[in-house]
C-alpha cells in the first residue's frame, strides 16, 4: 500500500513533460515578422520586471530564512522549515515565470493564427494556458513529494515521539508559507503593475483621446499589454500554485491528526494526482469551429472542464475504494468540493458574462453616465456575494457532518478532515481550470499586437472575442480560487489550533483554548481578523491608484510636448512608462506584504493563541466575501464596457462607452490586484500563525 504515494510523484512527471509538449507545440507556429517585432519589446519590458521584482524578494526571503533559522537553533521551529520555506518560494516563482515566458511567446502567434481562423487563435492561447495550468500542479506536486520523502527519510534519525505520519505532517504543514509569501508578491507586484498602466492608458486614450485601445500612438500600451503578462500570468501562476499546495497540505494535517496516519497522506495526494491526469486530458477536448459564438466558445472550454471533473469523481471513487476500504465516505467531500467549485463558478460567469442580464443592465446603465455604472457595479458585486457563500456553507456542513457521523471518538476530526478535502477536490481539476483562465491575458495581449501591428479589424474582432470569453473564465477560475482558499483557510484554522495543542502537550504548557463567543479576547480577535482585509486592500487599491496618476501624468506630457504622436508621425516614449510602472510596484508592494507577515506575530503577542485564532476568523469571513464581491464588480465592469464597445448603446468613442471605461477603471484593481490577493492574505496570515505557534503559545500576553 506505501507504493500507492507514488502516484503523486509520477502525476507531477505527467504533467510536466505535457506542459513542455504544449510549449513546444506554441513555440513551432508561425508569427508574422510585425508581430514578432512587437511581442519581443514586451518580453523584454516583462523579463525587466520580474527581474527587479525578485530581486526584492530575494532580499525578504534571506531575511526570513535567517530568522527562521534562529528560531529552529533554539527549538522554537523544525530544522527544515527555513529550507522548506526557500523550496516553497522557489517553486511558487517559478511556476509563475515559466506560465510568463510561454504566455510572451505565444501572444504574437495568437494574433498570427487569428489571420486564419478563430479556432487557431484558440488552440494557440489555449496550449498558453495550458502550460501555466500543467506547471503550477506538477511542480506543486513535485515540491510535495520531494519534501514527504525527504521527511520520511529524516524520521528514522530523530528523536521523535510522534509517529511517522505525523511528524511528516506536522513539518509539512507550514511549508506553504513560502509558497504564499512569493504568492503574495507576485500577485500585489504584477497586479499594481498591470492596473496601472491599464488604467493610465484608458483613462487619457479611451477618455480624454478617444483613441482606440492598445493604439501604438499611446505611450502606456506597452505597459498594459506587459502588465497584462507579469501580473496576470506570472502573479496568477504564483497565486494558484499556493492555493493548490495549501489545501493538500491543510488535508494531509488534519487527516494525521484524525488518525489516519499514511492515509491522511495518501488520500489528498491521490485525489490531486487523479486530477492532473484528467486535466491533460481534458485539454485535448477544447476545440470549436470557426463561426463561433461567446457561448459556443464557453461550451469548447467547459468541454475540457467538465470532461476533467467527471473523470476526476469517478476514478477518486475506485481510488478510495480499493485504497481506503475503511474510508469509502471520503469520496463525498470530493464530490461536495468539486460540484460546490462548479457552482461557484456559474455564479461568477452569470455575474460578469455579457451574456447574462446583470452585466447587459450594467452596459446600459452607462447611458445614464459614470455614476450609474459605479453604483449599479458596486451593487452588483454585493449581491454577487450570497450565493457563493450559501455553496460554502453548504459544503462546510455537508463535509464535516457526513464525515463526523459513525467516526466515535474522532468525529469532530474526521468531520474537519472532509472540510480540508473538499478544498482538495475543489481544486483537484485545477490543471484544465488554470489553462482556461491563463489562456485570457494571451488572447487580450494578441489583440494588442493585432492592433498595433496594423492586422486586418477580422483578426481583431477574433482575439476580442476570445479575450471577452477570457474575462469570464478568469472571474470563473477567480471563483475557485477564492471559494478554495475559504475552505482551505477553515483548515488551516483547525490545523492552528492543533498545532498549539500539540506543542502544549509536548512541552507541558498549561494551556487549554477557550474559544467561546464570550471570551473578550476571542471577540477582538474576530474584529481585528475582520478588519485586516480591508487594511490590505486600502493598501493595494491605493497603490494602483497612485501608479496609474504616475503614467496619466507621464502620458499627458508625452502628447503635451510632441503632438506628433497623435498623428502618428512620432513614436511614443514607451519605456518610460514601464519603468514608472515598475518602479511604483516595486516600493508599493511591500506594506501589503507586512500586514500579512507581522500580524499573525505582532497580535499573537498581544492576545495569545485564543486572539489569533478569532483573528483568523476574522479574517477569513471578511476576506472571501471582499474577494468574491470585488471579483464581480470587476469582471462586470470589464464585460460591460466590451458589451458597448461591440456596438450596443452607441458602441465605441460615444458617451456610454465612455462611462463605461470609467466602470472599468475602478473594476481593474478590484478584480486583477486586491481581490486575487486577498485570498493569499487570508491563507498566508494562518500559515504564518502556525510557524509561529511557539513563539505565540509562549510570549503570548492573554
Amino acid at each position: 500500500m506505501e507504493y500507492a504515494i507514488l502516484i503523486a510523484p509520477c502525476a507531477a512527471a505527467l504533467a510536466l513533460g505535457f506542459a513542455l509538449f504544449f510549449a513546444k507545440r506554441v513555440m513551432q507556429m508561425p508569427e508574422d515578422e510585425d508581430a514578432r517585432g512587437i511581442a519581443a519589446i514586451i518580453r523584454k519590458g516583462a523579463n525587466a520586471f520580474l527581474k527587479r521584482q525578485y530581486l526584492v524578494v530575494a532580499v525578504f526571503f534571506a531575511c526570513m530564512f535567517v530568522i527562521l533559522g534562529v528560531l529552529a537553533l533554539v527549538d522554537f521551529v523544525e530544522p527544515f522549515l527555513p529550507f522548506a520555506f526557500i523550496t516553497g518560494g522557489l517553486f511558487s516563482g517559478l511556476s509563475g515565470f515559466l506560465g510568463m515566458k510561454i504566455a510572451t511567446a505565444a501572444n504574437g502567434r495568437t494574433a498570427t493564427a487569428a489571420k486564419t481562423g478563430l479556432n487557431r487563435a484558440l488552440r494557440a492561447a489555449f496550449s498558453a494556458g495550458s502550460v501555466m495550468g500543467l506547471v503550477v500542479v506538477g511542480l506543486g506536486l513535485a515540491d510535495l513529494s520531494i519534501w514527504y520523502f525527504t521527511l520520511k527519510g529524516f524520521y528514522q534519525i530523530m528523536e521523535t515521539s510522534l509517529s511517522e505520519a505525523s511528524f511528516i505532517a506536522t513539518n509539512m504543514i507550514t511549508f506553504g508559507m513560502g509558497a504564499s509569501s512569493m504568492a503574495l508578491f507576485a500577485r500585489v507586484g504584477g497586479g499594481i503593475f498591470t492596473k496601472a498602466a491599464d488604467v493610465g492608458a484608458d483613462l487619457v486614450g479611451k477618455v480624454e483621446r478617444s483613441i482606440p485601445e492598445d493604439d501604438e500612438r499611446n505611450p502606456a500600451v506597452i505597459a498594459d499589454n506587459v502588465g497584462d503578462n507579469v501580473g496576470d500570468v506570472a502573479g496568477m501562476g504564483a497565486d494558484l500554485y499556493e492555493s493548490y499546495v495549501g489545501s493538500i497540505l491543510s488535508a494531509m494535517a488534519l487527516g494525521v491528526a484524525a488518525g489516519l496516519d499514511f492515509l491522511g497522506a495518501l488520500i489528498p495526494l491521490g485525489i490531486a494526482a487523479i486530477g492532473v491526469v484528467f486535466s491533460v486530458i481534458g485539454t485535448f477536448f477544447v476545440r470549436t469551429r470557426e463561426d463561433a459564438s461567446q457561448k459556443k466558445l464557453l461550451r469548447a472550454l467547459r468541454t475540457g472542464t467538465w470532461f476533467a471533473a467527471a473523470g476526476t469523481a469517478l476514478c477518486s471513487f475506485l481510488f478510495i475504494w480499493f485504497a481506503a476500504p475503511d474510508y469509502r465516505l471520503t469520496i463525498v467531500p470530493v464530490l461536495i468540493g468539486l460540484f460546490a467549485g462548479v457552482l461557484i463558478g456559474f455564479f461568477s460567469e452569470f455575474f460578469t458574462s455579457a451574456s447574462y442580464s446583470p452585466t447587459k443592465k450594467l452596459a446600459a446603465s452607462a447611458e445614464s453616465g459614470a455614476g450609474p455604472v459605479i453604483i449599479n457595479g458596486t451593487a452588483l458585486g454585493m449581491l454577487s456575494t450570497v450565493a457563493p457563500a450559501l455553496i460554502i456553507a453548504a459544503a462546510v456542513l455537508s463535509s464535516y457532518f457526513l464525515m463526523m457521523n459513525g467516526a466515535g471518538a474522532e468525529g469532530h476530526a474526521m468531520g474537519l478532515f472532509g472540510v480540508g478535502i473538499s478544498a482538495v477536490g475543489m481544486l483537484s481539476t485545477l490543471g484544465i481550470t488554470l489553462s482556461t483562465d491563463a489562456y485570457g491575458p494571451v488572447a487580450d495581449n494578441a489583440g494588442g499586437i493585432a492592433q498595433m501591428s496594423g492586422m486586418d479589424e477580422e483578426v481583431r474582432r477574433r482575439t476580442d472575442a476570445l479575450d471577452s470569453l477570457g474575462n469570464t473564465t478568469a472571474a470563473t477560475g477567480k471563483g475557485f480560487a477564492i471559494g478554495s482558499a475559504m475552505l482551505t483557510a477553515l483548515a488551516l484554522l483547525s490545523s492552528f489550533i492543533v498545532q498549539i495543542e500539540t506543542i502544549a502537550a509536548e512541552k507541558g504548557i498549561d494551556f487549554v483554548f477557550d474559544l467561546g463567543i464570550d471570551n473578550p479576547v476571542v471577540l477582538v480577535g474576530v474584529f481585528i481578523g475582520a478588519a485586516l482585509p480591508f487594511l490590505f486592500s486600502a493598501f493595494t487599491m491605493s497603490s494602483v491608484g497612485k501608479s496609474a496618476q504616475r503614467i496619466v501624468l507621464e502620458v499627458r506630457r508625452q502628447f503635451a510636448l510632441d503632438p506628433n504622436i497623435l498623428t502618428g508621425t512620432s513614436q511614443p516614449d514607451y519605456a518610460k512608462c514601464v519603468r514608472i510602472c515598475t518602479s511604483s510596484a516595486q516600493k508599493q508592494m511591500i506594506a501589503p506584504a507586512l500586514v500579512a507577515v507581522l500580524s499573525p506575530v505582532v497580535f499573537g503577542i498581544l492576545l495569545g493563541a485564543n486572539g489569533v485564532a478569532g483573528m483568523l476568523l476574522g479574517s477569513s469571513v471578511t476576506g472571501f466575501l471582499l474577494a468574491v464581491f470585488m471579483s464581480a464588480s470587476g469582471g462586470a465592469w470589464d464585460n460591460a464596457k466590451k458589451y458597448v464597445e461591440d456596438g450596443n448603446f452607441g458602441g465605441k468613442g460615444s458617451s456610454a462607452h465612455k462611462a463605461a471605461v470609467i466602470g472599468d477603471t475602478v473594476g481593474d484593481p478590484f478584480k486583477d490586484t486586491a481581490g486575487p490577493s486577498i485570498n493569499i492574505l487570508i491563507k498566508l496570515i494562518s500559515v504564518v500563525s502556525i510557524v509561529f505557534a511557539q513563539v505565540i503559545l509562549t510570549a503570548g500576553l492573554l
